[in-house]
């Protein structure tokens, strides 16, 4: 999914900015026609904010930003919104927060994260940045049980973890023969969220090319309804500086 660098072969991809030219999101109960959507991450915070325009079937134009950080959910009308007073509005959205967190450790290269910190019994921020086998090496000589476990069907690898952050969210990911995420089933009391990813390839520019892979499609379906479907255009995987501030606004309407 990334690389592993220096001597240690620590793994390095913590950062991720995606977009894609293509697909629907649901606004409404309706299909979006998608015309812009960007996505950067921070595995780390947690924290991600998610750019999307696209065109209703009455050809009006949705924008909205979707953004979460730490225990944070909030939209915003501009990238950044009231980072800079005066300079756009951001909405507080607490009920969006799990929604979210699942959508980020479902994603193709959070699940992989999110796995292995359960195999190693640790939170995420403590698993990033080392080499994934001495990680679970350490954790089995110190005797503590993980939370991941993993089976097979027929040739295919199948890893069940907990979404972090998510009391009771459970994710069964199954993995494709070269061991990419192929499928993410994730159950959260009445809600099941699919995550269907397909055609990995690297998208990052052509000077760039460092094997980071992501699907070339990636489809959510809620409860049985796809509720958005990207087609992805362009990767950037290579270590980039991703922020994600809470604005005063968000903190105070949660009391924090």
């Amino acid at each position: 999914m990334g690389m592993l660098r220096s001597g240690a072969e620590s793994e390095l991809i913590k950062t991720l900015d995606y977009h894609a030219d293509g697909g629907t999101i649901q606004v409404n109960g309706q299909a979006c026609a998608i015309t812009k959507a960007r996505m950067q991450v921070n595995y780390q915070i947690p924290g991600y904010r998610t750019q999307v325009e696209c065109t209703l079937p009455n050809k009006q134009t949705y924008k909205n930003v979707e953004t979460m950080s730490g225990d944070f959910a909030w939209d915003e009308d501009i990238p950044g919104a009231e980072l800079v007073p005066g300079k756009g509005k951001a909405t507080p959205k607490p009920a969006t927060l799990d929604e979210r967190r699942i959508r980020l450790w479902a994603s193709p290269q959070g699940a992989p994260k999110a796995a292995l910190a359960a195999a190693a019994g640790l939170p995420t921020s403590e698993s990033f940045g080392k080499n994934p086998a001495t990680l679970l090496e350490t954790q089995e000589k110190a005797g503590v049980k993980g939370t991941a476990t993993l089976a097979w069907q027929g040739d295919k690898a199948i890893i069940t973890y907990p979404i972090p952050g998510v009391a009771g969210a459970i994710a069964t990911a199954t993995l494709d023969n070269t061991f990419l995420p192929e499928r993410v089933v994730v159950k959260s009391g009445t809600t099941t969220t699919e995550f269907v990813y397909s055609n990995y390839q690297d998208f990052n520019n052509p000077l760039f090319k460092i094997e980071a892979l992501m699907p070339a499609t990636l489809v959510e379906r809620r409860n049985g309804t796809v509720v958005r479907e990207l087609k992805s255009k362009v990767t950037e995987i290579g270590q980039i500086y991703v922020i994600v501030p809470v604005p005063e606004s968000v903190r105070k309407a949660a009391g924090k």
